[in-house]
């Protein structure tokens, strides 16, 4: 059921956690906290990345950018919002029940991107995993992710120092590759060329 009664709410606490939820909804919200929706329920995100995580988030994006100068594709970092719906770039605010903010996001078709940030499936996504991420919150947004066509997902352990590569095949749907540690190189099947050393990324 959609809940229409933001313009009295003043805290998150105040969202009843059962309720549906769509885009239009949150662009009402005015809290400090940061939230997501998935598949029409709300997600509290972690307070501020720990520093750990925004410096893994830095090396990344920065091998990415440097990656992308010249190029077509343009490379975004949260809070960066990140609409998916099957019915894309037509979809009005309240057709839109999943709003989610990824660590980083590349969009390669620019007609994807607006004022308020992507509409669509962009063709990488990466999320760097915070001892905050709930296993219904990583579960949820794999499916999410797979059943919008995101074509590439990177799952990034910064406590293993391990890196998660996830392709999406022909039939929609992601096919593990094997995990990258220390000085294995990865790389990406949406940005041909792109290569970063593992080790580089969590070096401390």
């Amino acid at each position: 059921m959609h809940l229409n009664f933001n313009a009295q709410l003043m805290t998150i606490d105040q969202l009843d956690p059962a309720g549906t939820y769509t885009y239009a909804d949150y662009l009402q919200w005015t809290f400090e906290e940061r939230l997501e929706i998935i598949k029409g329920k709300i997600f509290k995100m972690s307070p501020a990345p720990a520093r750990r995580h925004q410096k893994i988030s830095f090396q990344i994006s920065n091998g990415i950018y440097n990656y992308l100068k010249g190029k077509s594709c343009e490379a975004y970092t949260a809070p960066f919002d990140v609409r998916l719906t099957p019915l894309k770039r037509n979809a009005k605010p309240d057709q839109v029940y999943t709003v989610v903010q990824p660590d980083i996001s590349v969009i390669c078709d620019l007609d994807k991107l607006d004022d308020q940030g992507c509409i669509g499936a962009p063709e990488l996504i990466i999320e760097i995993l915070s001892p905050g991420n709930s296993k219904k919150e990583m579960k949820d947004k794999f499916e999410v992710y797979q059943e919008n066509g995101v074509k590439e997902y990177w799952l990034v352990d910064s406590t293993e120092k391990a890196i998660f590569v996830y392709v999406l095949n022909e039939s929609g749907i992601f096919i593990g590759l094997k995990p990258l540690i220390d000085e294995e190189i990865v790389t990406s099947s949406v940005l041909p060329g792109f290569e970063m050393l593992v080790g580089e990324i969590f070096a401390e």
